[in-house]
């Protein structure tokens, strides 16, 4: 009877070392990642308008197809922390480079895709004719590094399915590093203009590429793993992925379907949504750093057949969630005079600004829990029901949404919609931890 009440603080404690452990170096490799986007547009941007208009608009494509495979990691991530908790390490380094090889077989195809069409895409992408050229010549360069982002993906996902996310850290800060050095070097050096800063970042790409390969085949050599590409286990890798990617994709068409309603809403309001949806992706990646350890522990316990264990670290991780999402939300609203400024001088959109972030600084412990609930169910594999749950969330979002320019409302009114599909992404899986019917135990789902 004395010893239950100790065991439970000592439990929560061995769960807050193992989110931190994973959630924090997981924030630093997140943020790094779209520091190669303003690392090429703070060079380019000395070239002319013309140049990086160009680049704004073939980086947006080449971020979103990449965003588009994110699966690619959340996927690997469960399998292969499956295995770990099930103790089968040879076999989670064999279900890895099953994920890399696919990686490297989409990223194949879409090179193949790109390069021919690039200048019909940038086109229909609505591209000046002063900046066509430029998307044109920086796209189909910068696709040639496509395979190694989607190789990083997948050995990001091994890498976190092992419990490891300092190496991707450390990988990501370096990447940026040598990104930056490369651009100047490349485009003012040599003067190859937007032509260097893609090349710029296809190396540093393909060289974050190589210490990952390098870091997966070590410990296939330790494990005696095979390195041979295996069809039946690239086909379950596909398999697992095409879930995920439904819902990757219905989360895209929200965005998109946000930012045409604000474009809608005239340029003030435009504007004032850019700054805030800005902002509530930096949020989102703090967030998703807990989702990140909560796939990898999740599925390690699954793995390890100890349901109760899972159970304990959903409870924990939502606990985490709820905190951090308030301890955000309340920075939002104490610091923005300090960030309005940074963003805008229009007192204008400073006035339409102000009460949208005030919506979602009110929605991030919302925001908390749906991030950390979907990190649990891609840690148990559940794939297929967050494909089904985000297209309902969709469902609800879209006619909400269109709503708002219907009745008059404004940026404000946009983001209360964006807090309704947050809430309904809350409920569905809320309903479907409470359920229990996530937890399936055992070395594969």
């Amino acid at each position: 009877m004395t010893q239950a009440p100790a065991r439970a603080p000592r439990t929560a404690r061995r769960h807050d070392r193992e989110i931190l452990s994973l959630a924090v170096p997981a924030f630093g490799a997140l943020v790094a990642e779209p520091l190669f986007v303003m690392a090429d547009s703070a060079v380019v941007g000395h070239l002319g308008t013309p140049e990086l208009a160009g680049l704004g608009i073939a980086a947006a494509l080449l971020t979103t197809t990449v965003g588009v495979f994110v699966f690619l990691a959340y996927a690997t991530t469960a399998a292969v922390s499956r295995r770990v908790g099930a103790g089968d390490l040879k076999g989670a380094i064999r279900q890895g480079m099953d994920g890399i090889w696919l990686a490297a077989l989409l990223g194949a195809a879409l090179v193949a895709a790109v390069l021919p069409t690039a200048p019909a895409v940038v086109e229909f992408l609505g591209a000046s004719p002063t900046a066509a050229p430029h998307a044109t010549t920086y796209l189909r360069i910068s696709s040639l590094g496509v395979p190694a982002m989607l190789i990083v993906l997948a050995a990001t996902g091994v890498l976190r399915g092992l419990q490891d996310t300092r190496t991707p850290l450390y990988v990501a800060v370096g990447g940026f590093a040598l990104n930056g050095a490369l651009n100047a070097g490349l485009v003012y050096g040599t003067g190859l203009g937007i032509a260097g800063s893609a090349w710029g970042t296809v190396i540093a790409q393909w060289a974050m590429t190589a210490v990952y390969l390098a870091v997966v085949l070590r410990g296939a050599r330790r494990h005696d793993a095979s390195l041979r590409p295996d069809a039946t286990g690239i086909r379950a890798c596909a398999r697992a992925g095409v879930p995920l990617l439904v819902r990757t994709l219905s989360l895209r068409a929200v965005l998109v379907i946000a930012t045409a309603v604000a474009a809608r809403l005239g340029d003030t309001q435009i504007a004032a949504h850019q700054i805030v949806l800005s902002l509530w992706s930096l949020l989102a990646f703090a967030l998703d750093a807990i989702a990140i350890a909560g796939q990898a522990i999740i599925g390690r316990y699954l793995g390890a057949g100890d349901a109760d264990g899972a159970r304990a670290a959903c409870r924990r991780m939502v606990q985490w969630g709820i905190v951090s999402g308030a301890v955000l939300g309340v920075l939002v609203v104490a610091a923005r005079p300090l960030f309005i400024p940074l963003f805008t001088s229009d007192g204008t959109v400073r006035d339409a600004l102000l009460p949208a972030l005030l919506v979602v600084a009110l929605s991030q412990p919302v925001a908390g829990v749906v991030f950390v609930l979907d990190g649990v169910l891609m840690g148990a594999g559940d794939g297929t029901y967050l494909a089904w749950a985000m297209v309902l969330v969709l469902a609800a979002f879209a006619p909400a949404a269109l709503l708002v320019p219907a009745l008059g409302g404004g940026v404000t009114a946009l983001w209360w919609a964006m807090t309704l599909m947050m809430t309904v992404r809350m409920a569905t899986v809320w309903l479907r931890a409470r359920s229990g019917r996530w937890i399936v135990t055992g070395a594969t789902r």
